[in-house]
């Protein structure tokens, strides 16, 4: 009897938007927070301005945030939002990662 052949996982069902530690955190934060402040999601996630500027750049340029910035006390403030593209991207992207479980046994 011949044995099945093991699951293959295919990389390229992975979106690389999402994947990055980072830009993930920040979609998750956002999928329970709805929108954050970007002081409140820097300091969160633990992580400096231009490094978080940077991945909500990225996140922005795929239409998975926005980012609404006003002055308030003379001072830029900047909202950040997860669009429902980002909200799908994120679901698919767990849907993938707990298929993947399941397909390893676990």
């Amino acid at each position: 009897m011949k044995a099945e052949a093991p699951a293959r996982f295919d990389v390229n069902e992975i979106d690389d938007v999402v994947h990055g530690r980072m830009r993930l955190g920040i979609l998750a934060y956002l999928a329970g927070a709805g929108e954050a402040d970007f002081i409140a999601l820097r300091d969160h996630l633990e992580t400096t301005n231009g490094n978080l500027s940077t991945h909500l750049s990225r996140l922005e340029e795929a239409g998975y945030v926005t980012q609404d910035r006003s002055i308030v006390n003379k001072r830029t403030r900047t909202v950040v939002s997860a669009t429902p593209a980002g909200r799908e991207a994120l679901k698919a992207y767990v849907a993938r990662m707990a298929r993947l479980v399941d397909e390893l046994g676990g």
